[in-house]
């Protein structure tokens, strides 16, 4: 065996590949469980979505062995490149693609359907981290933070278009890097407040609001030294928010579609339909709950069986597993996504080139709001925006994008010790 040889098989986070390998299997064969068919009962029969999904798993397994053999420098230098390629396809998409679930999302090609909005997610990290790795790039100026938004921005901008609002948001998952990177936290608390008060703004009456912001202010002036620049700052403040709370019902009720809208006020409580738009959430709440502890047992689950979720094998897929394996089975998988997280920050804590570290953050963010997002979807506590569960929801663009996604993570890891770009 050459160095070269000793080198891949030393330095590659089998750990991690572990963990995405168990992800993959145990989607596998909830996959089984969610669309069982007595007639096609092998896991590996190729007509049905099952046998589909054992294929994409191998190829992708093939597809993340191939990212470990390339040379760690290939993902820097091509980034500008696969960026632009994913921007293309952006734009194909609106032109010939195909509109499935009210989203002209996918590109047919014979009978397989590609989504470029997936792998636009790993490209956006790859661009992302080249900038900001770049010499005499600062976060903290604007120049660089426009450009920086400018990156994440232009993929948004054309899958909000098609329109995929649950993709788009993911990309929001990025700001976590630039907050690593030095972006001020101040940021991330306008943005915990703009949330707070846009729900608030729903559920109560504007005028409330403006007056306990009014009042808070006040509160605030009334104890602290007051000076020019703090009373300036205050009443900038206060203005902008009276602003965004009197333009928050405008824009809510003139640009999210009415099915969006219904979601957001199911979640809200400000109505209920648990026999129109709040039927999967329901559904899905019952089929995780009647799990209990251990669950009914693999290919047990009547409200699998008997199809009462909608979408059970790719956006609630989770609560396939909450049934069928119950709270233990539930536990593990969270249990699992935690770890990998974990070892995903780990990973990039401890590059040593910037460029590795920065797109390690950007693995991270979005593999967490797609984990979190999804299973929150699933339990009621977030409105269903159609996003899949990583390495366990059918299909093969998610199942592909965000295998790339992580082994080019752990390529550039298995090179650390000599990369210093």
């Amino acid at each position: 065996m050459n160095n070269q040889q000793r080198s891949f098989f030393f330095n590659v986070d089998w750990l991690t590949v572990f963990l995405y390998l168990a992800l993959c299997t145990i989607g596998w064969f909830n996959i089984h469980a969610a669309v069982y068919d007595e007639q096609h009962p092998s896991i590996i029969d190729l007509s049905t979505n099952y046998g589909k999904q054992f294929i994409f798993i191998i190829s992708a397994v093939v597809l993340g062995t191939v990212i470990l053999l390339l040379d760690s420098r290939f993902f820097n230098a091509l980034a500008p490149v696969f960026y632009v390629v994913t921007v293309f396809l952006l734009l194909v998409v609106l032109v010939v693609g195909r509109n499935v679930g009210g989203n002209q999302a996918w590109i047919p090609i014979g009978s397989f359907r590609l989504q470029p909005s997936e792998f636009a997610k790993f490209t956006t990290c790859l661009l992302l981290a080249r900038y900001l790795s770049g010499t005499n790039i600062r976060i903290t100026e604007f120049k660089s933070l426009a450009t920086a938004a400018a990156i994440i921005g232009c993929p948004m901008l054309l899958i909000m278009l098609q329109p995929d609002a649950g993709s788009t948001l993911v990309f929001c998952s990025l700001i976590f890097v630039l907050y690593r990177e030095g972006l001020s936290p101040m940021f991330l608390i306008a943005a915990g407040l703009a949330i707070g008060l846009g729900i608030s703004s729903l559920l109560f009456n504007p005028w409330y609001i403006i007056g306990v912001l009014v009042l808070a202010t006040v509160a605030i002036l009334a104890t602290m030294r007051r000076t020019q620049q703090l009373m300036a700052t205050m009443i900038i403040g206060l203005v902008l928010c009276i602003s965004y709370v009197l333009t928050v019902k405008p824009l809510y009720f003139n640009v999210l579609k009415p099915h969006q809208r219904a979601r957001i006020d199911e979640l809200l409580g400000i109505t209920s339909d648990l026999r129109g738009i709040g039927y999967n959430v329901n559904q899905s709440k019952i089929a995780i709950g009647s799990g209990q502890l251990w669950g009914k047992g693999y290919l047990q689950g009547t409200q699998t069986k008997y199809s009462f979720v909608p979408e059970q094998s790719t956006d609630f897929i989770f609560c396939t597993v909450g049934e069928e394996w119950g709270f233990i089975g539930t536990s593990v998988v969270i249990c699992l996504y935690l770890f990998l997280l974990l070892r995903i920050i780990y990973m990039a804590e401890r590059q040593r080139a910037s460029f590795s570290r920065i797109y390690g953050y950007g693995v991270a963010s979005i593999i967490f709001f797609h984990f979190f997002i999804n299973i929150s979807m699933t339990i009621g506590f977030m409105p269903v925006i159609g996003i899949p569960l990583p390495f366990i929801s059918y299909g093969g663009s998610s199942l592909w994008s965000f295998t790339i996604l992580l082994f080019i993570l752990i390529k550039l890891d298995s090179n650390r010790l000599g990369a210093l770009m």
